[in-house]
């Protein structure tokens, strides 16, 4: 974010130097065949289309992650409400890990999302229960295939929430967008008229922090997990606390097999 910031105001400040510097030898001459306008036209059309392209490709990355946070979130709820059809003591088993599940993500995988790290290991302990029992209850229970395809929605939900918290776009095509924004600015700058440009400059100093606004807007978005507009665990919360309330109303509160950030009790 600093160094976004560093190098628009460098480039608007070296523009309008330069600018400073050259005003008593630029001359007004409609005969010349080819102007600094006439090369940073093209230069601005091509940071105003890269700024436009990876916006858009921020925002679909963003889109994707909360979509997989709510279908996450809805999954596990639909998970412990099938489990209760799961033979004893199967299904208790199977509800109390899915609750200690949902705490996972939220007290270690969630905070390892924001920091912009991949997925934790806690949550994978509980799932791996799921499977164990799975096999306790076998194929020819009739409620294992709704078991294991709800465990094959949520494992495809998270896996896309972990790849969204990757930004989409690369970091060497970010600079190179900066970098082509910068050199509009400094366009901008050195085309302004010698005298009376005082509207022009005031002018281009909002330009300037609009871009700059917009780079760490797409910074911004493009982690989807961290920053001033991240994704909020909501979702995963709310189920959380839907279904330990149930399971608590079911088998008491001290019958779950983890505590309060899903970290498996001491036996």
């Amino acid at each position: 974010m600093i160094t976004t910031v560093v190098i628009a105001v460098v480039a608007l400040v070296g523009g309008l130097v330069v600018n400073w510097l050259l005003k008593k030898r630029r001359r007004l001459d409609t005969g010349e065949a080819l102007t600094i306008r006439d090369l940073s036209s093209p230069m601005e059309t091509l940071a105003v289309l890269l700024l436009a392209f990876v916006l858009v490709v921020a925002a679909e990355s963003y889109s994707a992650a909360e979509e997989a946070v709510r279908v996450e979130a809805n999954v596990v709820d639909n998970f412990f409400e099938v489990a209760e059809f799961a033979p004893q003591p199967a299904a208790r088993t199977l509800q109390g890990a899915t609750v200690c599940y949902a705490r996972a993500v939220l007290a270690h995988e969630w905070p390892s999302l924001e920091d912009g790290g991949g997925g934790s290991s806690k949550p994978s302990t509980w799932s791996t229960q799921f499977r164990a029992v799975f096999k306790e209850i076998g194929a020819d229970n009739g409620v294992f295939e709704t078991l294991v395809q709800a465990d094959r929605d949520r494992s495809d939900a998270r896996s896309q929430r972990i790849a969204q918290a990757t930004p989409a776009i690369p970091a060497v095509l970010y600079w190179f967008m900066v970098l082509s924004l910068a050199v509009m600015v400094v366009a901008f700058a050195f085309n302004l008229p010698a005298r009376g440009k005082r509207a022009e400059v005031v002018g281009l100093v909002v330009l300037t922090t609009l871009v700059t606004l917009s780079l760490l807007l797409i910074r911004d978005v493009d982690r989807p997990f961290g920053g001033a507009i991240g994704i909020s665990p909501e979702a995963m919360a709310h189920t959380e606390a839907d279904i330990a309330e149930d399971f608590a109303d079911a088998y008491g509160q001290n019958a779950l097999p983890c505590d309060a950030e899903g970290n498996r009790r001491e036996s």
